[in-house]
């Protein structure tokens, strides 16, 4: 499908009729529903093609460097030796294409609930998306990722990397108490899960941040928060949570290792590494209520 129309306009609503973010459609390259939610693929002269997940926009070719760098080289800087990786979500293969960067990863596994997420973006985004066709450590699954991990063995994966939507629709089993306490139990000693920390400025992204951070504070002895700025998520400043058994993100950080391996980044690098962990104190006093 494609439609061009000047006056069309795609709007998500932060805090229901009152804020929102709008990018006018200059065309639109696909719509489907899916049996899991609704999928449409948008243009928009500024930020690009743009994949949109149930009314949120999910990725832009525009803004999309700034997650996927963030969500794959902070762990990786901390353990430089991480082998096997499991993402859960990121249909549209922009972390999947960043994490398999490095050379000493053995095995990349993904677990996606929705073929046509990602069949939509190897169409319409085939920057990111690429990866499936080219990178031969990758294992494309089409499945729940919480009975996934539920039924993947003790120990077998040292990152854990949770690529999903927002605590609603297919993505809100990711965000509940026994799905953080199965990836404990599926992770190795010096395993590290990142997830989505949700946004700390909109009443609801506020309140899910807390249910997260709570959970994932049950399960893991080491449980931080790190934040990124990126234009078209809520507010411009997005989170992830960095949790693990034994490694801290600060005091286990190895940047001289991560900076020897030469690679390019447009957003990620090691001194906002620590940066990133410097949180606001508003955001201090939301994480330190739970």
């Amino acid at each position: 499908m494609l439609i061009k129309n000047s006056d069309l306009w795609f709007s998500e609503y932060y805090m229901e009729d009152d804020v929102k973010l709008s990018l006018k459609i200059g065309e639109v390259l696909h719509t489907e529903q899916s049996p899991f939610q609704k999928v449409q693929v948008f243009k928009n002269d500024t930020f690009g093609v743009f994949l949109v997940l149930d009314g949120y926009t999910q990725v832009t070719e525009k803004d999309e460097f700034v997650y996927h760098d963030m969500i794959s080289h902070v762990p990786m800087a901390v353990n430089p030796e991480i082998k096997n990786v499991l993402i859960i979500g990121g249909g549209d293969g922009g972390t999947a294409r960043e994490v398999s960067r490095y050379a000493g990863i053995e095995k990349i596994d993904q677990v996606e609930i929705d073929e046509a997420v990602v069949r939509v973006c190897e169409e319409h985004m085939p920057t990111l998306s690429s990866v499936y066709k080219t990178e031969p450590r990758m294992n494309l699954m089409f499945c729940d990722g919480l009975k996934y991990v539920e039924e993947a063995p003790d120990g077998s994966y040292d990152l854990i990397l949770v690529d999903s939507t927002d605590p609603a629709g297919p993505g809100e089993s990711l965000f509940s108490t026994q799905f953080y306490k199965d990836c404990y139990r599926v992770l190795t000693k010096d395993g590290i899960l990142i997830n989505q920390h949700e946004g700390a400025f909109f009443d609801g992204d506020i309140e899910e941040m807390k249910k997260a951070h709570a959970k994932i504070k049950e399960t893991f002895p080491i449980a931080k928060v790190y934040g990124f700025n990126t234009p078209t998520y809520a507010s411009g400043y997005w989170y992830f949570g960095f949790a693990s058994k034994t490694l801290d993100p600060i005091a286990d950080f190895k940047p001289e290792i991560w900076n020897k391996l030469g690679l390019k980044t447009k957003y990620y690098n090691t001194d906002l590494h620590r940066g990133a962990f410097a949180l606001p104190n508003y955001v201090q006093e939301i994480l330190a209520s739970v």
